[in-house]
């Protein structure tokens, strides 16, 4: 149904505004970049000395560029819908709320967790600096955008509507259909049973798998000449954002698959694409990443896993740890050191090594691998391992591309479209916590009314309505553009690091609305708090992240 022309007119001069103080936070935060570069680079480029020294300054402007994205990703999203006669009440009130507090918080301090703000004095603004760039447009947008009455009439939306708290998406019909499918799929084969696959600490079932293979999730961005559905990354994004709202294990599925299909597609030899990538499209072959060792973390310069070619096959030697669904797995993305005499990233190669499918009686039945199940609190389904290599054998046909010493740089290719697709299932996570926040605010009463009446309450669920909006967009804008081609390493790393922190932020209020209950095993929104947990930490941490974004930001800022 068209919007009414008022409706029309107050969208757009809410959009214009927007725009303005977009311009507004882009110039401070150049003046921002400005100053911190001029602690931190030497020759015009970062010092690491003066650069981990300065870490409170570098990765508080890893997370104003996150927050200038954010608004202006805000921005076109409310300028598309309105171009299609979709922005209604409910997306208006998403972006006033979203764009106020988020204007707030630059001026203000930026939350980088729950007891680090940064600040821009920090950043090596003073208050005259600030009030010079601080335009009309961001003070009208703060004193009128995360209002009491705008929060108030968010949530009177949302509670007539349960179903409309998403908001409208801005995506193309193909999309919106893709999403339906999912979120009916989540609801009726994984919801209902989540909780005690968590408690149980059960695999994710066979058929459930088979389920979404079915649907095409493994096989998602696969090319159609090897057996895929050839759509985008975007794509991926609604898929894994609407199976980690059923739970975020089903939601990690396709991690496996995105992972290896793209590691093979891009660095692979043509026999190995056809050998491997129609079989991860179709499901038959479950791929899991056995990158992370004991002691290196994010530092993977420091792998000592090595593979020893010995005449058609490498032995492999070593230890990795937390690695996600290793048992069921047929196919292992197996990052080693085949040259010990190169020291750091050079002597790494990626081998693709084939095992057979284990059981919770017998994990590993492979001759030179055994493994140690790591119990976790929460992203259960799968179950993480470590695992011991002692003369393991892998074809040598099964090194990735062919050619020893290129596996950093082929796993470095793919960093992007992981963080991408863990933004969104940290989106959907955090819809999962908020639609159970919502659900039990109607439905306890307490004083003779609704929960949900309470102002303290509606608040809570009103600002997560309009953090994962926000989450949501800049997640769609960097698979955007990983699909039109463009490098977007800077703007996966803002994606992630912003989803995990709302996914966080969103099942922790969850909770608290829950009160009590929601420390109890029986309620999901326990199991949604734990699962939120692990996403400020995988894929990159979160001081990781924001150390990767901001030396993007400075180098070569002169």
């Amino acid at each position: 149904m068209p919007l009414a022309a008022s409706a029309v007119a107050a969208g757009e001069d809410l959009i214009n505004v927007l725009r303005q103080a977009v311009g507004a936070v882009e110039a401070l935060f150049a003046d921002a970049r400005r100053a911190v570069a001029d602690r931190v680079m030497v020759a015009g480029r970062p010092a690491s000395r003066l650069f981990d020294r300065e870490q409170r300054a570098t990765h508080g402007l890893a997370w104003f560029a996150t927050y200038v994205e954010a608004l202006r990703q805000l921005a076109d999203y409310a300028q598309r819908l309105a171009a299609a006669g979709n922005f209604g009440e409910i997306e208006e009130l998403l972006v006033r709320i979203g764009a106020g507090e988020y204007l707030a918080q630059i001026v203000g301090g930026l939350p980088m967790s729950q007891g680090e703000i940064a600040r821009l004095a920090e950043l090596g603004l003073n208050s005259a600096a600030v009030t010079a760039r601080v335009a009309p447009a961001v003070e009208h947008l703060i004193a009128s955008g995360n209002t009491a009455q705008n929060r108030a009439r968010l949530v009177a939306l949302m509670r007539e509507r349960q179903e409309a708290t998403v908001g409208a998406c801005g995506l193309d019909e193909t999309l919106d259909v893709i999403r339906e499918e999912m979120r009916k799929f989540a609801d009726d084969k994984v919801v209902p049973h989540a909780q005690q696959w968590h408690l149980r600490n059960s695999y994710i079932p066979l058929d459930v798998i088979a389920q979404m293979s079915k649907l095409g999730v493994f096989g998602l961005t696969i090319p159609e000449d090897y057996g895929g559905m050839g759509l985008g990354k975007e794509s991926m994004c609604v898929v894994s954002e609407e199976l980690a709202r059923g739970y975020i294990g089903v939601g990690s599925l396709g991690t496996r698959s995105e992972i290896a299909a793209e590691l093979i597609l891009g660095s692979g030899t043509e026999e190995q694409k056809r050998k491997w990538l129609p079989k991860i499209a179709s499901g038959e072959v479950l791929p899991t990443a056995v990158f992370t060792e004991p002691n290196t973390g994010s530092d993977l310069a420091s792998l000592k896993t090595r593979a020893v070619r010995q005449g058609d096959a490498y032995k492999v030697y070593g230890n990795k740890t937390w690695i996600t669904h290793p048992v069921r797995a047929d196919l292992m993305t197996l990052l080693v050191r085949t040259n010990p005499a190169e020291q750091g990233y050079r002597g790494l190669s990626m081998l693709l090594a084939e095992k057979p499918r284990g059981s919770d009686e017998q994990p590993f039945p492979a001759a030179g691998m055994s493994g140690t199940e790591i119990e976790v609190l929460g992203y259960r389904g799968m179950k993480e391992y470590e695992i011991a290599f002692d003369g393991f054998a892998v074809k040598a046909e099964n090194l990735l591309g062919g050619v020893e010493g290129l596996g950093f740089k082929q796993l470095m290719a793919t960093f992007e479209s992981a963080r991408i697709q863990t933004a969104a299932r940290a989106v959907g996570v955090a819809q999962a916590a908020l639609e159970q926040a919502l659900g039990y605010a109607l439905t306890r009463v307490q004083f003779g009314e609704p929960i949900a009446n309470f102002p303290r309450v509606a608040d809570k669920l009103a600002m997560m309505a309009a953090e994962i909006m926000i989450a949501r967009q800049l997640t769609y804008h960097a698979a955007r553009q990983k699909d039109s081609g463009r490098r977007c390493d800077l703007e996966a790393g803002m994606a992630k690091l912003l989803a995990a922190r709302a996914a966080w932020a969103a099942a922790d209020n969850a909770v608290q609305i829950h009160g009590g209950n929601g420390f109890a095993l029986e309620f999901p929104v326990s199991r949604i708090l734990c699962d939120a947990r692990i996403l400020n930490i995988f894929e990159g941490a979160a001081e990781i992240q924001a150390q990767v974004i901001a030396r993007r930001l400075l180098d070569g800022s002169n």
